[in-house]
């Protein structure tokens, strides 16, 4: 039975997202997808103009995801800041579990990708409202150990359910950043 035209561009994102997470960007081939999700390099390609297209489209909603932090981060400063930024870094390392393995795979080809544009600008962001605007070095040391933490904590699959792992995160980013937590 033949998938709806949308139906198919779905199954392919979803099938070239696990790809990408398995091999890496430039260990999968536009092949590899068109075997996995069953259709021919032809269909494919009329889906999405080049594999560049298919992983763009895939990290858009990180892109937007981190521009909507950076939103929720400007004006706030101190343990405000540090809260929300671990909170907010948290989810969408979550939410973005295998986009931040892509990433991981590739990352200086990753990082430069157009859409993730605003990834060097949120990043000095998060890592200020990380050390709550503090430049001491035990600050800034321990707001980058939380960045790099909380990404490959998101990226590896721990077998943990989203809520616990959710709540596990928060706490240890928390605690590195000196920071208690709101439960115990």
């Amino acid at each position: 039975m033949a998938r709806p035209p949308s139906a198919l561009r779905e199954h392919i994102l979803r099938s070239a997202l696990r790809l990408f997470a398995e091999s890496g960007y430039k260990g999968t081939s536009l092949h590899d997808i068109a075997q996995v999700t069953g259709c021919s390099k032809a269909a494919l390609l009329y889906h999405f103009a080049s594999k560049d297209a298919i992983l763009t489209e895939l990290l858009t909603p990180a892109g937007e995801g981190l521009a909507g932090l950076k939103a929720r981060l400007t004006g706030l400063d101190g343990e405000a800041a540090a809260r929300e930024a671990v909170t907010g870094f948290v989810d969408l390392a979550l939410r973005f579990r295998l986009e931040v393995r892509v990433l991981f795979q590739d990352i200086p080809m990753m990082t430069t990708h157009p859409a993730l544009g605003a990834v060097p600008a949120v990043v000095e962001l998060l890592l200020t409202a990380l050390a709550g605007g503090s430049t001491a070095p035990p600050d800034t040391v321990a707001a980058h150990m939380v960045l790099g933490a909380v990404s490959v904590t998101a990226a590896d699959d721990l077998g943990v359910p989203e809520e616990v792992l959710r709540a596990e995160m928060i706490r240890g980013a928390l605690r590195t950043l000196g920071r208690a937590p709101d439960h115990p």
